[in-house]
Order: C-alpha cells, then sequence, then structure tokens
C-alpha cells in the first residue's frame, strides 16, 4: 500500500534502475542483492525484478564474495579488489562494510575500481543489531552521517538516505520487530512526526559516483 511505502525501498529500486540502464556490467559485492541461493544463503524474491532487469539490459552480473562457499564469480577481499583501476561501471554492496577490518581501506578500493563516472550503491548499519557469524565473518563496525562523510569524500557524487526513522529502528531491535503491523504503526508515527530524516536509524543508503 502506498501509505506503507517506504522512502528508502523507492531509492533503492531508482538506483539499481539507473546503474543497469547505463552500465554493461554489475559487480554485486557479497551477493549482497539476493538474487539467487546459488550465491548466497538466501535469495529475496521481492528482487525478481532485478533479475528481470539483468537480463532485459543484457548486463553481465559478476558476483565477487572472500570466500568460495556460495561460489561466486570472484573470489576476493574489498580491502584489496583484484580488479585494475577504473575498471568497474557499476558495484553493489549491502550490509558488507560493517563486517571489514579496515573499512578506509574498503572505500579506496571502491573508488580506485570504479570507472570515471561509475556508480556504487552501499547499505552500511547505523542502530542494528550485532550479527557476526561464527567462523564467516566477524561485526566491526557501525556508520553514522559523520563518519559517511569522511569515507565518501573523494567521490563526485554522494548521495545519503536513511532506512527508517527512531521509532521503527527501535521496534524492530525489539522482539516486537517480527510483527509487521507494528512496524508499520511505527513507520507511520515517525512519517507523521517528521522523523524519518532523524539520525537515529538503523542504517544508510549511500549512492556514489566517482
Amino acid at each position: 500500500m502506498a501509505l506503507f511505502a517506504r522512502p528508502w525501498d523507492a531509492f533503492f529500486s531508482a538506483r539499481i534502475r539507473r546503474m543497469l540502464e547505463s552500465s554493461p556490467r554489475l559487480l554485486d559485492i557479497g551477493a549482497g542483492l539476493r538474487l539467487s541461493k546459488e550465491f548466497g544463503n538466501r535469495e529475496d524474491p521481492a528482487h525478481r525484478w532485478i533479475v528481470d532487469l539483468l537480463k532485459e539490459k543484457k548486463t553481465e552480473y559478476v558476483v565477487l564474495d572472500y570466500v568460495d562457499t556460495y561460489h561466486p564469480h570472484i573470489v576476493g577481499d574489498i580491502q584489496d579488489l583484484p580488479m585494475p583501476d577504473d575498471s568497474e561501471p557499476a558495484i553493489v554492496c549491502l550490509a558488507i562494510l560493517e563486517h571489514v577490518e579496515n573499512p578506509f581501506k574498503s572505500f579506496e578500493q571502491l573508488y580506485r575500481v570504479l570507472t570515471p563516472g561509475g556508480m556504487c550503491l552501499l547499505y552500511v548499519p547505523f542502530l542494528y543489531y550485532y550479527h557476526a557469524e561464527r567462523g564467516y565473518y566477524r561485526d566491526y563496525w557501525r556508520f553514522t552521517r559523520d563518519s559517511l562523510s569522511v569515507l565518501t569524500d573523494r567521490f563526485t557524487t554522494v548521495e545519503i538516505e536513511n532506512v527508517r526513522g527512531p521509532l521503527e529502528t527501535l521496534v524492530r531491535l525489539s522482539p516486537l520487530g517480527r510483527r509487521r503491523f507494528l512496524c508499520n504503526l511505527a513507520f507511520l508515527a515517525d512519517k507523521w512526526t517528521g522523523k524519518l530524516q532523524s539520525r537515529q536509524t538503523s542504517g544508510y543508503y549511500v549512492f556514489l559516483r566517482k
């Protein structure tokens, strides 16, 4: 329903479409798009439209992960990407940067491998629960808008969109977060009180252009 349409979902969809409209190749670091169980531990049916758009645009879809557990096309570390300078026109990196030891190196690498004018869509958490996976990855960092301004200062375009306001974030962090109708009520309260752009948020989508 339009009443419950989240602005961050629209932000995500619009940026993905923009990238696929103009890029012959999309690099998905960590398979965060969840387009197929072949490349990750689960698939998101809501992203089926991305699969269809990739086919329509004949865009090459490439997954990079630092282990071969889920059969990525490329095994590599975001802190030392195995690509030449100025080689990737479009990169997606969702919910990965909190799990790397050095996010500064990671942003340097993203900038290095993007083509001039290349685009990158990130998701990073702020108020979010601890979510390491034993034997696979640890959970090191949370990001504020202030930290993002430092990490992205080399990029020519930086667009940041909150994911959830403070009340919905609070509900999501609690056991009540499993109740969709309570999340919807919290979202409406955030929206009607003008809190959707509060600094107290679950995390951020970040769209970058080199």
